[in-house]
């Protein structure tokens, strides 16, 4: 008698088991069995013209690229990324920088201890941004998509890994270029102090995620028209690759384990294949070290060995579940939210996954979902919006439940139009 295996992804594919254990020593280290909790925060900003609401791009005249160069003296020079002669990142203690494909500029913030600390550190970057944004004539908005410019109107950033994903993801599923050039999001990381506890928080994130997704929701435009898609972002997820998007396959399977989530990442075509910093690589050009990997694993590309942090870095950051463990635990659901609001999202996270009580509630009402209750309540908000009744219950039972209270909705994505709200 054999035991049922947790998934049937990817069922040709054999893993370089050294790549699977360094994966799964890369989780290990990662526990914080004994440190006190904190989170990581991502927003993602799109930015657009004042003139005329439409996206501001990397290489126009005072567009992206003058903003980065702005901006490098309050960053560290050390921590600058730099790709082909154009600054694509910056970084300091407490927060970094980044460009998204299509120009959105990301904020990661983090580790913080609260949602006090996360908006003492945003206030100090939007004093640094919002005098140069001035000056350049754009601004920085919050909205899951942009609120006027069409997906294929915006360029791709100058970055090969982008290039790669723009040409693989334009040509399968859906959205592909929707989420790579127009969408922004808000992204929330915990810690987790085990395995076992890192999949029991994947899992309840996994199933509640939908419904907190449901109560933040903020993008009320689509290609330049107003959005009739309840949560746009998530649909767009979960239609664009399903091998590596939406549910983790076989999470919900009793014998899942990290070593099965490693089998799977490295199962899955790279997509795009980084050797910069892989040792063996090290005398080839530039344009071998970064490729196109559109039907390569990391087994095809990676040395015989066990892997280096970047090189497990950029495998896991190939995936895009709605959920994503790297050395914490990274929710993705929600779009790109005003600072207040994330604030707010991050409280109900840290009452949720921290607090024992509220994570006992959690465990209580979504511990026997399975995969195809998850899909189902993603179904019927998405149907259904306000009347939906995710795991049979009203959204009004499940704002109770999980205790959202105010999610500041009032509060515009875009200061300039304040009224704009999603339907």
């Amino acid at each position: 008698m054999t035991s049922e295996q947790s998934s049937y992804a990817h069922m040709l594919v054999k893993p370089n088991p050294k790549h699977v254990r360094s994966l799964v020593n890369f989780f290990e280290q990662g526990a914080k069995p004994d440190a006190r909790d904190g989170f990581g925060v991502e927003i993602e900003h799109l930015p657009v013209h004042n003139s005329d609401d439409t996206a501001v791009t990397y290489g126009e005249t005072n567009g992206i690229e003058t903003l980065m160069l702005r901006l490098r003296k309050y960053y560290d020079e050390g921590e600058e990324y730099w790709q082909d002669d154009q600054l694509v990142g910056l970084a300091r203690k407490g927060i970094g920088i980044s460009l998204e494909p299509g120009g959105q500029l990301e904020t990661s913030i983090g580790i913080v201890r609260d949602a006090e600390q996360l908006g003492e550190i945003y206030a100090q970057f939007r004093r640094e941004v919002d005098p140069i944004l001035d000056e350049l004539g754009f601004r920085l908005v919050n909205y899951g998509y942009q609120p006027k410019s069409h997906a294929l109107e915006i360029p791709i950033n100058p970055k090969r890994r982008y290039a790669a994903m723009n040409e693989y993801l334009g040509h399968i599923g859906q959205y592909g270029p929707c989420m790579m050039r127009a969408s922004a999001s808000t992204q929330v990381s915990i810690d987790y102090r085990s395995e076992h506890d890192a999949i029991e928080k994947i899992r309840l994130a996994t199933a509640v995620g939908p419904i907190l997704n449901w109560f933040f929701r903020n993008t009320p435009y689509f290609e330049g028209r107003p959005n009739r898609i309840p949560l746009l972002r998530q649909r767009m997820w979960d239609y664009l690759d399903f091998q590596r998007t939406n549910v983790i396959p076989g999470l919900y399977e009793d014998s899942f384990s990290w070593e099965d989530y490693a089998a799977d990442v490295l199962s899955t075509p790279l997509m795009f294949a980084d050797l910069s910093h892989t040792p063996e690589a090290a005398h080839l050009p530039a344009e071998q070290r970064e490729f196109a990997a559109f039907r390569e694993t990391a087994g095809d590309v990676y040395p015989d060995r066990e892997l280096n942090a970047y090189e497990v870095n950029h495998v896991l950051s190939t995936h895009f579940n709605d959920v994503r463990l790297k050395n914490f635990i990274e929710m993705r659901h929600w779009d790109s939210l005003p600072i207040e609001r994330a604030q707010r999202l991050t409280q109900i996270v840290g009452s949720l996954f921290y607090d024992a009580d509220g994570f006992s509630r959690l465990a209580e009402h979504l511990g026997g979902v399975g995969e195809a209750d998850v899909f189902a309540a993603k179904a019927a908000l998405q149907a259904h919006g306000a009347d939906a009744k995710p795991y049979g219950r009203s959204l009004d039972d499940w704002a109770n439940l999980l205790g959202v209270g105010d999610t500041l909705a009032e509060l515009p994505g875009d200061a300039r139009h304040p009224q704009v709200r999603q339907a």
